[in-house]
C-alpha cells in the first residue's frame, strides 16, 4: 500500500496518524507511507521520530472572527491545495487518509481532485472544522465516539474508534505494580492533567492535600514543569505511604493496570484508552481547547454511565476529595462505571481503519 497521512497542529491529531501509519505497516511491511504537515507544526518532530518520512506545505489557519487576515488565509488556502497536489502526484498513494488539523484540509482537497480514495477521522465527540468540512464528499469518515453520527453530515460514516497503542493490552501484574510502589492494601486513585500537566488540577490536589491525610491510595502525576513547585506547596504535609506524587508517568499502562478510579483531562486518546480498557473516571475537561471538545467527549461518557464530571470551575480541594471517595467508597458504583466504560470502548481502532483502508484501495 502506498499511503499519504496527514493531520496536525496537535499531538491529538499527530499521534492518531503515527497509530495508523504503524498498523498498516505491521499488515504490509513493504508499504510506502508519507506524511504530511506544516513547515513548523508538532508533526515535524514527531513524525521523523517515529520512523517515517515527511514533507511540508504552508497552511494557516481561519481565524475565527472577521478580520482582513482572513483574505491572507482564503488565498494560501488555494495555494496549499496546489502545493498538495504536487506532492500527491510525485508520490503517487494509492489512498489518502486524514486526521484532522488545517492541513488536513487542503491535502483531502487535492485528493479530491484526483480521485484519489479518501479516509478521514474524527477522534473527539464533537468533530473539528476540518473534518465536517470534508465529510460530504470523503470515501470514508472514520468517528470515534457513536454520538459523533448527530453531529454531521457525511458520504459514509464508518465508527472505528480510536486507534490506539497495542502495547496498552498486553497484560500486567498489577499486584506487582503496586508493591514495587509500596502502596498499603486499599482501593487506588490514580490522578494526573496530561503530558504537560494541569495546573488547576494540581491546586485543588495540594488543597486537598493540605487538608488532611486521605483515605485511600493515590497516586498523582503533576507534570514536570509544575513538580517542584507542587512539592513545595505541600511540604509541610506528611504524605503517607498512600500517596506517591511523580514529575511524569512513564509506566502508564502499569498505571492504569493497577488503579481503580482515574481522574484525568478528557481528551479523545484518554477517554478511548480508559474505555477500551474498561476504568472508571471522574473527568476534568480542559476548557482551554477548540470547541470545548474535551467537555463533550467527557459528557458522552457521563451519559454513558462511565464517568462522572468536574468542571474546572467547579475544581476545589474539598470538591476532588468528594468525587474521589464518592468513586472508590462504592464497590457497586465503581463496577457499574467499570461495566459501562467497556461497553462503550473500542480496542481495535487502528485494525478497523485499516481494514476501511483495504478496502477503498482493493487489490491495489
Amino acid at each position: 500500500m502506498r499511503l499519504l497521512l496527514s493531520g496536525g497542529g496537535t499531538a491529538g491529531h499527530i499521534n492518531p496518524a503515527v497509530a495508523i501509519a504503524k498498523t498498516v505497516r505491521a499488515h504490509e511491511p513493504d508499504s510506502e507511507i508519507l506524511f504530511v504537515g506544516t513547515p513548523n507544526g508538532m508533526e515535524q518532530r514527531l513524525v521523523p521520530k517515529e520512523g517515517f518520512p515527511i514533507k511540508s506545505v504552508e497552511v494557516m489557519g481561519l481565524r475565527r472572527r472577521l478580520t482582513l487576515e482572513n483574505i491572507k488565509v482564503a488565498v494560501n488556502y488555494f495555494t496549499s491545495i496546489r502545493d498538495a497536489g504536487k506532492i500527491i502526484d510525485e508520490f503517487k498513494p494509492d489512498a489518502v487518509a486524514g486526521t484532522g488539523g488545517y492541513v488536513c484540509a487542503p491535502v483531502i482537497k487535492a485528493a479530491f481532485k484526483r480521485k484519489i480514495p479518501t479516509l478521514i477521522h474524527e477522534q473527539n465527540v464533537f468533530p473539528g472544522l476540518a473534518i465536517k468540512m470534508l465529510a460530504e464528499k470523503a470515501d470514508v469518515t472514520a468517528i470515534s465516539f457513536d454520538e459523533t453520527r448527530s453531529m454531521m453530515k457525511a458520504k459514509n460514516m464508518v465508527l472505528t474508534g480510536n486507534p490506539l497503542r497495542p502495547d496498552l493490552f498486553d497484560p500486567v501484574d498489577a499486584a506487582g505494580v503496586r508493591r514495587e510502589l509500596g502502596l498499603p492494601e486499599g482501593p487506588v486513585a490514580l490522578m494526573f492533567g496530561g503530558s504537560l500537566g494541569a495546573e488547576r488540577m494540581n491546586d485543588a490536589l495540594a488543597d486537598m492535600l493540605r487538608s488532611g491525610p486521605v483515605s485511600f491510595n493515590l497516586v498523582a502525576a503533576t507534570g514536570e514543569k509544575h513538580y517542584e513547585g507542587f512539592m513545595e506547596s505541600v511540604k509541610d504535609v506528611k504524605l503517607g505511604p498512600n500517596v506517591k506524587i511523580f514529575p511524569y508517568i512513564y509506566n502508564m499502562k502499569e498505571m492504569f493496570a493497577m488503579s481503580d478510579l482515574v481522574i484525568s483531562r478528557a481528551g479523545a486518546i484518554t477517554v478511548s484508552e480508559l474505555c477500551a480498557l474498561g476504568k472508571a473516571a471522574v473527568l476534568v475537561p480542559s476548557p482551554y481547547v477548540a470547541h470545548n471538545h474535551q467537555e463533550y467527549n467527557a459528557r458522552y461518557l457521563e451519559k454513558n454511565g462511565a464517568a462522572k464530571v468536574l468542571l474546572e470551575n467547579e475544581l476545589s480541594g474539598a470538591a476532588l476529595r468528594k468525587a474521589i471517595e464518592d468513586g472508590v467508597g462504592s464497590p457497586d458504583s465503581l463496577e457499574k462505571m467499570r461495566l459501562a466504560s467497556k461497553k462503550i470502548g473500542i480496542s481495535d481502532g487502528g485494525e478497523t481503519i485499516y481494514r476501511e483502508l483495504r478496502k477503498l484501495i482493493g487489490n491495489k
